[in-house]
């Protein structure tokens, strides 16, 4: 097991780093976060034009076919920068589920327009509930001839209110189904963003009577749930990856600001109470870095990982908040205003904790597999 990464790889995290520290610095992140859209449409074009989205993607699709240890380069990279854009559920949420249960139709169409930047997807899998279960799941796709009619809510459906398609979890009389419903072509489709305290595009979408065709399902009538079981792991991968470099950005910017904070004629990082905390934010991280690295190297490889993916998700649900809450406690008050960077990270801690399972959730799903 060789976890070290290559010199291509290296040179993608150096030129994604470059790129987001020119087009997208925190003054940026805060004007995107308080726009209606919550995205930046023109360098989500340029983004494409790099060949990010369609890194991962197989290259009878417009991809790359590249290795997913590179997706999370480009999302570790992302949260070092709290950077706003639907890149995740696009790419990751959405492209996984394609290509791993749509048709070749579908695959081709969608998968092409992703890789081009040419289409936002977003999925829409919870509901009032909040249940991470397939019972949870209650949404109606209700039959009518060759169509369906979907009939609900769904909540917490992150980047709908620019998203192209949504893809719909609902219950069909086989089980759970997955659609693609085309947000601004199907009546009885509405979206409203929700107030969250990660200022992201968390959304609630209502579905009255929305007609959709046979030809828009994802795999076979009640797969659904095998599905999005199976993209799981690499989704939460992916996303630890977004939260980790979120951490890293953390410790780096409270480090410097003790190091120029002055108290009683001497800088703070001086005092033995701020360095045991920079000294736990540091252990915190680093066992949680590497950690992933070799989760992301298992799911690469094709390795069951379900107890690793579950156990690095819960970690890092944890060492995000413990970090985060630390370094605003070393900038002080100001740490929670909304003109310190801090604040960008310490709200998108506690934002990012419940996608794809919170930290119950995944330790009740490691005891399961350690059979406790």
């Amino acid at each position: 097991m060789n976890l070290d990464f290559s010199k291509e790889q290296e040179m993608l995290r150096k030129s994604v780093a470059e790129f987001l520290s020119k087009e997208c610095p925190f003054d940026r992140v805060r004007e995107i976060e308080d726009s209606e859209a919550g995205f930046d449409k023109k360098m989500w074009k340029k983004m494409a034009m790099l060949g990010w989205m369609e890194l991962y993607f197989p290259t009878s699709y417009s991809g790359l076919g590249s290795s997913f240890t590179d997706m999370t380069i480009i999302l570790e990279e992302m949260g070092k920068k709290a950077h706003p854009s639907p890149f995740f559920t696009t790419v990751i949420l959405c492209g996984l589920i394609l290509i791993e249960g749509a048709s070749e139709k579908q695959k081709k169409e969608l998968l092409t327009k992703i890789a081009t930047g040419k289409r936002i997807m977003a999925l829409a899998q919870y509901e009032e509930e909040a249940s991470y279960f397939e019972s949870g799941i209650q949404l109606e796709a209700r039959r009518e001839g060759s169509d369906y009619f979907l009939n609900g809510k769904k909540l917490f459906v992150l980047e709908a209110n620019i998203a192209d398609d949504i893809i719909v979890a609902a219950r069909t009389d086989e089980g759970v189904t997955l659609f693609i419903v085309d947000v601004k072509k199907t009546p009885g489709v509405f979206v409203q963003k929700m107030k969250t305290i990660g200022k992201d595009n968390n959304c609630v979408v209502t579905f009255e009577n929305a007609k959709v065709a046979k030809e828009d399902m994802i795999g076979a009538p009640g797969s659904g749930w095998k599905i999005l079981e199976k993209i799981a792991p690499k989704a939460i991968v992916a996303k630890c990856a977004e939260m980790l470099g979120g951490c890293e950005a953390s410790i780096a910017m409270t480090a410097a600001y003790a190091k120029k904070r002055v108290q009683y004629s001497t800088p703070i990082g001086g005092f033995q109470a701020i360095q045991h905390y920079m000294a736990n934010m540091r252990v915190a991280y680093d066992t949680s870095i590497y950690y992933l690295h070799k989760v992301a190297w298992m799911v690469d490889q094709g390795m069951e990982a379900r107890k690793e993916v579950s156990a690095l998700k819960a970690q890092v649900n944890e060492q995000y908040k413990f970090i985060t809450d630390r370094a605003v406690q070393i900038h002080g008050g100001i740490g929670t205003t909304r003109e310190f960077d801090i604040g960008l990270f310490y709200r998108r801690a506690k934002a990012c904790e419940p996608v794809l399972g919170d930290t119950d959730y995944h330790l009740d799903k490691l005891a399961q597999v350690l059979e406790l």
